[in-house]
Order: C-alpha cells, then sequence, then structure tokens
C-alpha cells in the first residue's frame, strides 16, 4: 500500500506531475476536548521567485503569445493509451489524426522552431556571400565613398537605430545572466530543499507512533473521568436526584420551619405576658393601698388648727379638693390572665414540630449516601466493562493497516534519499558545465555588442564634419573598424547561437506548456485519472493498485488533494476498504456494554414529610385560641396611668403649697406626706408602668403571630399534601430519569473519545501533507523554476540578443561607411558637375 505514497514521491523526484483536488478533510467538532499535538514541518508550502518572478511572468506572456491554445486533455490520454498500448502503426489514419493534433496544438512552437533553423541556415550562407562580396570590392567592400547630400542625416539615423538595437541586444545578454546565475545557484538550493522535504518526511514516520501512543493515552484521560463520575456517584446521581426533589420540598419544610419558631415565639410571648399580669395585678393592688394610707395622713394633716385661720384656710381647702385624685387604676386588676391559651400552645409543643421538619431535612441530605450504598456493585460492574474496551481499543489501534504502509513507504523514503545523495555530485558536475556554457554564450554576445558600442564611441566622439572621407581622423577610423569586427564576429556565430536558442526553447517551452502550467491548473489529474488510461482492466488506477478493487473512485487528484490539506493518510487512500475502523471499534457494540451496567442501576428510597403527629400540631397550633383574644382590652390599658395623676408632679405641687406656710407641724406634714408620695411614684407607679410595657410588647408579637394564622396553616397544609403528592407519585420517575441521565454522560465520555479515535485516525494521524510538499519542491518549485524558468528565460535573452544581431550588423556596416578612412573620394570641378574619382594623397 505504500507504493503510492513513495511512487507520489518518486515520480515527484523524477519530475512527473501530479496537482489538484477537492478538500476531503473534515473539521473536528468544537465541543471535543481532545486534540492531537500539532506537528511542525520546516518546508513552506509555496515558493516566492522573489524580484526576477517579474523576469519569469514576461517569458510565460510570451509563450502564451505563442502557444494561446488550452491544454490538449484528450490528445494527451490517447498519446498516454498509444504509449501503453501494443505497438505502433505509424500508417494508420488514428495516428496520423493523432499526429496532426500534435502538430495543431504545436503550431506556434513548431512555427518559432522553423523561424529559427530558417536563420541557421541562412546567415552562414549570406555571411559567406556577403564576405565573398566584400572581398571582391563589392557590397561596399570597395574602399570609395560617393557624396550625397543626405549623408549627414543618414549617418545619424544608422548611429541612432544601432544604438537603439543594442541596447535591446543588452537586455537580452542581461536575462541570459540572470538566468544563468539562478543556475549557479540552484544546486545548494536544491539540496537544502531535499534536504528539507526528508527530514518532514522522517518526522512523519516517527510522529506516527507517537500519535497513536497519543491516542492510546487519551483513553485513560476519559476513563479517568469517568471512573471518577462513578466514584462521586453520590454528589453526581444522588445530588442531580436531590436538585430534583429541592425546588418542591425544601420551601414547604421552610415554612414548616418557620411556623415551629413562631409557636415557640409564641409561647415565650404567652408566658411573658401572662406572669406580667400575675404581677401587675399585685402591683396595682399595693399602689391602691399606699395612695389610700398617703390620703388618709394628708386628711389628719389638714385637721390641724392653723387651716381655719385666713390665708392658711385656702391653701389647705386646696389640698383637701386634690385629695380625689389620688386613685391607682382599678382596671389594672381587671386584666384576664392568658392560661388557656398558654396551656394550649403547650400542649401543642408536646410534639417537637422542630425535630421533625430537621428529621425530613436530614432525610433529603441523605439521599446521595443512600444511592452510593445502593450502587456499589453496579459500579464495580461498570468499571470492568471500561477496562475491557480499553484492551479492545488498544488491540485495533495496532492492526492498523498505516503503520505497514508507512514502513513500506520508509523503504522507498531511503531508497530516493540515497539515488539523491549517489548522483547530486554529478548533477553538480553537469550544473556547472551549463553554467560555464551559458556564461560564455553571455559573455560571446557581450564581446559583439562592446564592439558596436566601441564602434559607436569611436565613431561618433572622433568624426570631424570637415574632414573628407580620405581625411578621416584615426578614431573615427578605428570605430569603423571595430563595427566591422561585430558584423564579422555576428556572421560567424550567430547562427551557432540560434542553434542554441532553438534547442532550448523547443525543450523549456514544452515543459512549461505541457507540464509546469498544467500542474498549476491540475489538469493533469483530469488526465491521470481516466480510467482505464494506465491499465486497460483497471477503471481507476491507485484503487486498483491498492485494494484490486478499481471500481472505488480513488484519484491521483483527490490523494493529492488531501494531502495538501494535511489529511490522514487512512482517510486520503479510503483504507476502511481494507481495514474498516468503524466496525473495528464498534462504538455501539461498547456503549452497549456499558449500557447493559447501567440498567442494573436501581435506587430506591420513600420520604413521608413530617408524619401525621406534626400535621395534628399545626392544626392544633391553628385552634390554640390566640387569633381570638381580645388584644385591644390590654392594649388601651398600656396607655393609661396607673394612677389618676401624675404622682410626682403632685408631691411638687403639694410641696410648693407647703413653703408658703408658716413653721409648724401642718408645713412639716405636708412635706412629709409628699416625699412619701415621690417614693410611691418611685416604688409603685414605675414598676407597674414598666409591667405594661412588657405587655403591650408580648401584645404586639401575639398580633403578629396569630394575624391570618388559620390561613398559614391551611396553606402550609396545602403545599405539605403537594410535595407528598410529588414525591409519592415522581420519586420513581426522577430517580429514573436522573439515573439515565448520568447513565447518557457515562457513556457520553466513551463514546465521545470513540468518535474522536475514528476522527483522528481518519483525518489526522499520519498526515501525508510532507509528500504532497515533496511533490510540490520536486515539480513546482525543483523542475519549474529551478530548472525550466531560468531555461526559458535564458533562450528568451539570448535569443532576442541574437535576433537582434541581423538588424545590427546591417547598421553597422551601412554606418562604418562614414567612419573608416576611404582610399578614394569623389572630387567636383566649379564648371562642370560631374564628379571626378581622386586618390587619396599618402
Amino acid at each position: 500500500m505504500a507504493l503510492v505514497l513513495g511512487s507520489l514521491l518518486l515520480l515527484g523526484l523524477c519530475g512527473n506531475t501530479f496537482s489538484g483536488g477537492q478538500p476531503s478533510s473534515t473539521d473536528a467538532p468544537k465541543a471535543w476536548n481532545y486534540e492531537l499535538p500539532a506537528t511542525n514541518y520546516e518546508t513552506q508550502d509555496s515558493h516566492k521567485a522573489g524580484p526576477i518572478g517579474i523576469l519569469f511572468e514576461l517569458v510565460h506572456i510570451f509563450l502564451y503569445v505563442v502557444q494561446p491554445r488550452d491544454f490538449p486533455e484528450d490528445t494527451l490520454r490517447k498519446v498516454i493509451q498509444k504509449a501503453f498500448g501494443p505497438k505502433i502503426n505509424y500508417d494508420e489514419p488514428e495516428t496520423v489524426l493523432l499526429g496532426l493534433k500534435i502538430a495543431y496544438y504545436e503550431a506556434g512552437i513548431i512555427l518559432c522552431s522553423l523561424l529559427g533553423l530558417l536563420f541557421i541556415i541562412l546567415m552562414p550562407l549570406v555571411g559567406y556571400f556577403f564576405c565573398m562580396c566584400r572581398c571582391c570590392n563589392k557590397c561596399g567592400g570597395e574602399m570609395h565613398q560617393r557624396q550625397k547630400e543626405n549623408g549627414p542625416f543618414l549617418r545619424k539615423c544608422f548611429a541612432i537605430s544601432l544604438l537603439v538595437i543594442c541596447i535591446i541586444i543588452s537586455t537580452g545578454i542581461f536575462y541570459g545572466f540572470v538566468a544563468n546565475h539562478q543556475v549557479r545557484t540552484r544546486i545548494k538550493r536544491s539540496r537544502k530543499l531535499a534536504d528539507s522535504n526528508f527530514k518532514d518526511l522522517r518526522t512523519l514516520l516517527n510522529e506516527t507512533p507517537e500519535q497513536i501512543k497519543y491516542i492510546l493515552a487519551q483513553y485513560n484521560t476519559t476513563k479517568d473521568k469517568a471512573f471518577l463520575d462513578l466514584n462521586s456517584i453520590n454528589s453526581v446521581l444522588g445530588g442531580g436526584i436531590l436538585d430534583r426533589l429541592r425546588p418542591n420540598i425544601i420551601p414547604v419544610l421552610d415554612e414548616i420551619k418557620s411556623m415551629a419558631t413562631a409557636i415557640k415565639e409564641t409561647k415565650e410571648a404567652l408566658e411573658n405576658m401572662n406572669s406580667t399580669l400575675k404581677s401587675l395585678h399585685q402591683q396595682s393592688t399595693q399602689l391602691s393601698s399606699s395612695l389610700t394610707s398617703v390620703k388618709t395622713s394628708l386628711r389628719g394633716s389638714l385637721n390641724d388648727p392653723l387651716c381655719s385661720v385666713r390665708p392658711t384656710s385656702e391653701t389647705c381647702n386646696s389640698i383637701r379638693l386634690s385629695l380625689n385624685q389620688l386613685n391607682s387604676n382599678p382596671e389594672l386588676r381587671q386584666l384576664p390572665l392568658v392560661d388557656a391559651e398558654l396551656n394550649n400552645v403547650n400542649n401543642v409543643l408536646r410534639t417537637d414540630l422542630d425535630g421533625l421538619v430537621q428529621k425530613d431535612y436530614q432525610s433529603l441530605n441523605d439521599i446521595p449516601d443512600r444511592v452510593q450504598s445502593q450502587t456499589t456493585s453496579v459500579v464495580a460492574g461498570i468499571k470492568r466493562v471500561l477496562n475491557s474496551i480499553g484492551s479492545d481499543i488498544n488491540n485495533v489501534t495496532q492492526r492498523l493497516p498505516i503503520q505497514d504502509i508507512l514502513s513500506e513507504f520508509s523503504g522507498y523514503l531511503n531508497n530516493t534519499e540515497s539515488y539523491m545523495q549517489r548522483h547530486l555530485p554529478t548533477w553538480e558536475e553537469y550544473d556547472s558545465y551549463w553554467w560555464l556554457g551559458g556564461l560564455v554564450i553571455c559573455s560571446l554576445l557581450t564581446l559583439i555588442v562592446i564592439f558596436y558600442y566601441l564602434g559607436l564611441l569611436c565613431g561618433m566622439c572622433g568624426y570631424d564634419r570637415h574632414a573628407t572621407p580620405t581625411t578621416r581622423g584615426c578614431v573615427s577610423n578605428t570605430g569603423g573598424i571595430f563595427l566591422m569586427v561585430g558584423v564579422g564576429l555576428s556572421f560567424l556565430f550567430c547562427w551557432i547561437l540560434m542553434i542554441i536558442v532553438v534547442l532550448t526553447f523547443f525543450v523549456g517551452a514544452n515543459v512549461e506548456k505541457m507540464i509546469c502550467e498544467p500542474y498549476v491548473s491540475k489538469e493533469l489529474f483530469r488526465v491521470l485519472d481516466t480510467p482505464r488510461l494506465l491499465n486497460e482492466d483497471w477503471e481507476y488506477y491507485l484503487s486498483g493498485k491498492l485494494f484490486n478493487k478499481s471500481k472505488i473512485k480513488l484519484t491521483f487528484e483527490q490523494v493529492y488533494s488531501d494531502c495538501k490539506n494535511n489529511r490522514g493518510t487512512y482517510g486520503t487512500l479510503h483504507l476502511e476498504n481494507s481495514f474498516n475502523i468503524s466496525e473495528r471499534l464498534n462504538i455501539n457494540e461498547h456503549t452497549e456494554s456499558i449500557s447493559n451496567e447501567l440498567e442494573n442501576l436501581k435506587v430506591n428510597f420513600n420520604i413521608f414529610l413530617l408524619g401525621a403527629a406534626g400535621r395534628k400540631n399545626l392544626q392544633d397550633f391553628a385552634a390554640c385560641g390566640i387569633d381570638r383574644m381580645n388584644y385591644d382590652t390590654y392594649l388601651a390599658q398600656t396607655g393609661k396611668s396607673p394612677a389618676g395623676v401624675n404622682l410626682l408632679s403632685f408631691a411638687y405641687d403639694l410641696e410648693a403649697k407647703a413653703n408658703p406656710l408658716p413653721p409648724g407641724n401642718l408645713r412639716n406634714s405636708l412635706k412629709r406626706d409628699a416625699q412619701t408620695i415621690k417614693t410611691i411614684h418611685q416604688q409603685r407607679v414605675l414598676p407597674i408602668e414598666q409591667s405594661l410595657s412588657t405587655v403591650y410588647q408580648s401584645v404586639k408579637i401575639l398580633q403578629r403571630t396569630s394575624n391570618g394564622l388559620l390561613e398559614k396553616v391551611t396553606r402550609i397544609l396545602t403545599s405539605l399534601d403537594f410535595a407528598q403528592s410529588f414525591i409519592t407519585n415522581n420519586i420513581s420517575s426522577v430517580i429514573i430519569e436522573e439515573t439515565r441521565k448520568y447513565g447518557r454522560t457515562i457513556i457520553g465520555y466513551f463514546e465521545h473519545y470513540l468518535r474522536w479515535i475514528e476522527f483522528s485516525i481518519r483525518e489526522k494521524v499520519a498526515s501525508c501533507k510532507p509528500v504532497a510538499t515533496a511533490l510540490d519542491t520536486a515539480v513546482d518549485v525543483f523542475l519549474c523554476s529551478y530548472v525550466i524558468d531560468p531555461l526559458n528565460l535564458f533562450w528568451f535573452g539570448i535569443g532576442k540578443a541574437t535576433v537582434f544581431l541581423l538588424p545590427a550588423l546591417i547598421f553597422a556596416v551601412k554606418l562604418a561607411k562614414y567612419y573608416r578612412r576611404m582610399d578614394s573620394e569623389d572630387v567636383y570641378d566649379d564648371v562642370e558637375t560631374i564628379p571626378m574619382k581622386n586618390p587619396a594623397q599618402h
């Protein structure tokens, strides 16, 4: 199987072309967390020619003008079929027609080649006859120049034309030197590029086992995650069940807990209120007795004889009238006690409602532990299944054909590398010959054009328009000689240069049009993928070679394209036709094994909220009577004074009235009674006021608790019935749903992992991108960029320079007459206009 990959590399290095293809790789789902470690390759995907690329594009444009026709796919198919078929009969009409089609496609190249051959044939003949003609003093060979009126104008035109042509020739020579310099450096670049490609291919071979090890190692990660959930089944499954029950149960239990707290607060309020009322009754009686005693004392004091004498009598009468105010509030002693309500609440508290609520809370919180205790054996069985799956996956990956393919490919790689190492010195030697030959050709053209430049320079600088043809200076004469030397060299070498141009043009143009351009446009693959082209018995060559099943659509284009897109070898070569990873992994079988174990996962428990005693407790509290108490009676008394008057003010007023009296028993007894009233206020009134404040606070607590008590209890009981109904009717379905959800989570880990394995082996493992890169390097970079592009630029530059040698030598011959010193010239008499020949004076 590795023959295909090895063939791609070997054919690429030998110059065959495969290209194109539609991308076939698939992106992994984003939810997957697994990712194979990225493999870094050294060779770049693309090659840039740099500034010289402009010259290469210029040659490509010229070739498009010469050969504008589309790539002849059908013609090439027939040529390949003829080549792989039996002996070719050239007399057959089909063969003749095929030859005509080839000639039609190659018409532009053939025409240019014929013109070159015509140039090669005619130039030596023309040069020979031109030389013989000049030796016979013909064709400008006679050293005599006839005077013409437009002579100066012709001389300037010839000089300018020759200069322009020499510049054009110089650009062609420059192209030749640039192309030859590329030849000089390409072996060094090729060696570096080949080493880089071989290194990438070695990386491919070495990384593939590591990728498979990484895939197997991820099973432990998956298994550890599943084991973590299995060991934490109390929090994962039990917690899930608990979370489903909480919204329906916890709010009810919270309300019952609040009611239990309210019952306790009610008891405390009733106890405080009852004890305060008892104390208030006693304090009110003591206040009444104390006020009666002080009134008796005041009346006795007012019987003093001094009270009958004015103005003391007025004061005494005033005091006597105010004595009726010294009375206690009799209603305080009539406030009813709350013994009955307190007894009812105490009866309610005989049942520990708060303890029942805490027990229900604990029952809920115990669900995770009860789940774990009931699933111990099932968890152990699931773990055994998961361990067996790991062994199965290891066996499947060990039988993958990728390793065998890469092992075989390694042999082809070694052979290719050793072949290159053996022949690289020979290639370097040939390349040096190529470079030396190109240098000689460019130097020869440079020599010719230098003679033309020197002739122009000497001729123009040494030309004296006042001198006659026979008296021209040495510099001007030298310029004419240089021009004629250039003409002689042009005739001598231009046909040889044209032979080289025609040969390199024919080879370079055909390789560019038949290999390089179709490689970029991917048209060659459409030819190679033609059914039964390379083998009459196989519809698709690659599938026939790999699987001996030629009906499977496996094309060169698809293989190259998938490799270019960094797809794995398994998916690229469609190895599922020999080793189906989906069937071998059998995801459904493994997940079914886990599902069967999870079917044994049974969790059972019951929850009874509060119980009958707790419900009766709530009902008894609603009937305890605190909501029927007359709280207004108590609140009304808490706002009144315990005595009929403010005793402290009364005492101060009494002292004020006693102070103006004359000293004596009356004055002293009144002051003593005033002090007694102050004491009564301090010892009797203030405690009563404190007790009334306590009663007020207790009443407010009871009011708050009893407000809507029956409705609250009814609502709580309704919610309690609903929650109990939910537990009774839905606990089984909740447990089943959460168990299935838990099972799907465990299975999901391994479905996810197994699908990732299938995806990775199909799309990522042993990605053959280095093979496609090596093919690109061999064809696009080495053959087309390093060999053909410089070759085409070379013949383009040298060909242009050689062709323009023809007009250059014509203008040089014409111009040399105006620069060289003549042996004779035309002389004109003043009388007659007939020119006479005047030999030069020596």
